[in-house]
């Protein structure tokens, strides 16, 4: 079944892309509208764009929550001829921008054992960089609606932007939250996470529709239970690096799971250790 957008909030619509259950955001103003993640593949991009245009006609901008391939590959095909704008965080920009042999690599390396027909096309999407950066904070004016680009703090990456949308109540947290799985530790900062989720929590309020980057859509609530899950994982990383415990033994008591716990646990230590 072809993905569409479902309206979650006023004119705020997710579209979840079911072969890796990543989440697509759609905010529409008068006579403007923005896109958030653009998909892996020039394929799956050209879905979401005929599920975009039914929902709107409108000129879009397009935001980039951060450089992993299942949240930005789509960037050519989704920001059109002429381009659109598209806005990342300034690491993010540099890094498809500069090395995108080095980021379709790793992309292929991810998918190549579980998904070999996924990896192949990976290999060879053409990368569209942003055209736009974001240090800090950016706000921008979509069709008279307010939407604030922020970058909370390290986390899932360096790189990571939560997209609001003050008037409706909406945050769209990328992989900084994780629903359908635990978060992925690959290229993470675990022992500032959590510090950049309380950061996140700040925009929040009890009635508020967070997008994770995967998965269900949540609310504030289970963005403060991940909260306290990564803070404890901080907290064992710490205690066991301080005492010389093994990495495997952080992981085997750490919340998420020992597998990618032992990931957290690694990168972690090498933090610690100034290798990170």
């Amino acid at each position: 079944m072809t993905p569409r957008f479902v309206e979650v909030a006023d004119r705020v619509y997710v579209l979840r892309e079911p072969l890796l259950d990543v989440n697509v955001t759609l905010v529409v103003g008068d006579g403007a509208a923005l896109v958030v993640d653009t998909l892996s593949t020039a394929g799956q991009a050209a879905e979401l764009v005929a599920a975009a245009r039914s929902v709107t006609p409108h000129a879009w901008t397009v935001v980039n929550t951060h450089h992993h391939f299942d949240h930005c590959f789509g960037n050519a095909v989704v920001a059109g001829d002429p381009v659109a704008p598209v806005y990342a965080h300034e690491v993010a920009a540099v890094a498809l921008r500069d090395r995108p042999d080095e980021v379709r690599r790793a992309a292929y390396e991810e998918m190549r054992a579980a998904r070999p027909e996924l990896a192949a096309e990976l290999a060879n999407t053409r990368l569209l960089a942003p055209t736009h950066v974001v240090r800090g904070e950016t706000v921008l004016d979509v069709g008279g609606r307010r939407v604030v680009l922020r970058h909370p703090g390290h986390g899932h990456t360096d790189a990571d932007l939560v997209v609001h949308v003050p008037d409706a109540d909406v945050l769209v947290a990328g992989d900084l939250v994780e629903q359908s799985g635990p978060p992925a530790f690959e290229e993470s900062y675990p022992l500032q996470w959590p510090d950049a989720l309380a950061e996140v929590l700040r925009l929040t309020t009890p009635g508020t529709v967070v997008v994770p980057g995967h998965g269900d859509l949540v609310d504030a609530e289970f963005v403060r239970v991940q909260h306290g899950q990564l803070a404890e994982l901080s907290w064992l990383i710490r205690a066991g690096h301080t005492g010389g415990a093994p990495p495997e033994r952080v992981a085997a008591e750490a919340p998420f799971g020992a597998r990618a716990a032992l990931t957290a646990a690694r990168r972690g230590y090498a933090e610690l250790d100034g290798t990170g």
